[in-house]
């Protein structure tokens, strides 16, 4: 799911009030809403199906912190209009590769790599990013793009994307070639890379609802200026934000010209905590790794140091790096299941984190997930005790996070807990139908509540939050089968069962349609 030769911003619908001081780059695409929705509906679903796809509800919960803050600046700056709001995906996607990437997709799909969000050092840093993709998209870039290759139809496009995307995942630009059948490849550059002019207008539209967020606008400068001095030691394809947005030193001039006219007033300090960041960018580390040899030679630091000294003890940057440093350790630990060594890092990330709210609560749902991770018996008799209270918490919290993790846990810890998670994963997937990663967690909760009808419908549920509508339908007749079993009677479960599968049979038929 990697992007090498495109960041490609979903289009938007103009808006009246233009931002000021920027250059005009053209008139609306011909490129309608719903089409380019569709396209980005499209390629979407393929990316939900790479194996690079992560929903780590802890990560997801921490980068929506700086996500809707940004939307709803871009709302209220009129860069975002209220239709358009309403008919694109805005959605976050995630890919566990260490490349320094992000994207955006036609109809409003947006995504990070784990490896841009590893080597950042501040929230304001990723805001940049997201800020930068949401300009693009607010801009409808990339709808005048494919506009200005007429010959190409969207989908052409869509493939050559999908190619692309392939091909930087594989390294392997054969594959980019393969994926791009009918002689469209030499075009792939030209076609989707951005112009000079939309780039200094992403960066200008960016800083502008990064400013009206809270975050502090330098951020762009700090992240640009690492990742430069990084690709001129080693690049060797890890940094392929690089080479889709060049930052020149005409575009870093204007950045810093922009940040002078704001003035310090405007440069706020970020409204994430910087601990907490250390903690979030630590944990993609551990989480873009998929070798146990990379696992062991993180969590070896705990083994090697010695006891961790108290905050007072270290400036601030140090203290936040040390922070990191133990987060992600004590991750590989618990992900290597390695019981004594994840406890003692703990235990130092305890004795060492600021009493602030926000990384007080991050740490506790590391502990948490440390409890579900190791094995029960190997866990001392005070964290088993403790896993009760920890566990309760989770399952009455308004966090996406602690509710998944706690229902989680109750699939090991009796009938009681999992009819509570039941029902507070019920009130979340009514007020967020498309969160899948819920429906797959309740799928589950009711098959160990020995109820095969519902979990089949929430299966159901997950495959179309997951675009699937084919995969949506296969399970809902399934569910409709189970129901109709001798003694499986539930009446109002087959309601809902029939009246979902009228709508997803809807559903999978206007995928199915050819291009208009």
């Amino acid at each position: 799911m990697g992007l090498a030769v495109l960041v490609l911003p979903a289009a938007t619908l103009p808006t009246a009030a233009a931002t000021p001081n920027l250059p005009a780059l053209g008139g609306a695409s011909a490129l309608s809403l719903a089409q380019e929705r569709r396209l980005g509906d499209e390629i979407a679903r393929s990316l939900y199906r790479s194996p690079d796809f992560i929903d780590d509800p802890l990560l997801h919960d921490y980068l929506q912190s700086i996500w809707q803050p940004l939307m709803q600046a871009a709302q209220r700056r009129g860069e975002v209009s209220p239709e358009l709001a309403e008919r694109f995906a805005w959605e976050l996607l995630f890919s566990r590769e260490r490349s320094v990437n992000a994207f955006a997709l036609p109809g409003g799909y947006l995504g990070l790599h784990l490896g841009l969000l590893a080597i950042s050092t501040s929230a304001d840093e990723i805001a940049a990013v997201l800020a930068h993709e949401l300009a693009h998209v607010s801009q409808r870039h990339i709808a005048r793009r494919i506009e200005h290759g007429q010959q190409q139809t969207p989908w052409v496009i869509g493939a050559m994307i999908l190619g692309a995307l392939a091909a930087n995942a594989a390294r392997n630009a054969d594959i980019a070639n393969a994926a791009m059948a009918g002689g469209q490849a030499v075009a792939l550059q030209g076609q989707l890379a951005f112009s000079r002019d939309m780039e200094r207008e992403a960066d200008r539209v960016g800083l502008d609802i990064m400013a009206e967020a809270g975050f502090d606008g330098r951020g762009f400068v700090t992240l640009f200026s690492k990742l430069q001095a990084a690709a001129r030691l080693n690049d060797g394809g890890s940094f392929p934000y690089l080479r889709t947005h060049p930052m020149t030193a005409e575009r870093s001039a204007d950045i810093e010209a922009r940040l002078h006219d704001l003035g310090p007033a405007r440069q706020a300090q970020s409204p994430v905590p910087a601990p907490v960041h250390a903690l979030m960018a630590a944990r993609a580390r551990v989480l873009s790794e998929t070798g146990s040899d990379r696992l062991q030679a993180l969590a070896a630091t705990l083994r090697a140091s010695s006891a961790g000294r108290s905050a007072s003890h270290l400036p601030t940057a140090l203290e936040n790096e040390e922070l990191g440093r133990l987060y992600a350790a004590t991750l590989a630990a618990a992900r290597l299941r390695e019981p004594a060594l994840a406890l003692h890092g703990l235990q130092r990330l305890q004795a060492l984190a600021p009493t602030e709210p926000a990384t007080q609560e991050k740490l506790r749902w590391l502990q948490l997930e440390l409890l579900l991770l190791l094995p029960a018996q190997a866990l001392p008799l005070a964290q088993q005790q403790q896993l009760g209270t920890l566990l309760q918490a989770a399952l009455q919290s308004d966090r996406r996070a602690a509710l998944l993790l706690g229902a989680q846990a109750s699939l090991q810890h009796g009938t009681e807990l999992q009819r509570l998670a039941i029902a507070r994963l019920q009130a979340r997937t009514s007020l967020h139908p498309n969160d899948a990663l819920a429906w797959q967690t309740l799928a589950g909760l009711h098959l160990a509540q020995q109820q095969p009808v519902r979990a089949a419908r929430a299966e159901a549920e997950a495959r179309l939050a997951l675009l699937d509508a084919p995969g949506a339908l296969e399970r809902l007749r399934a569910a409709r089968r189970l129901g109709q079993a001798p003694g499986a009677a539930d009446h109002i479960e087959q309601s809902i069962i029939d009246a979902r599968l009228r709508h997803v049979e809807e559903v999978a038929r206007l995928q199915a349609l050819p291009w208009q």
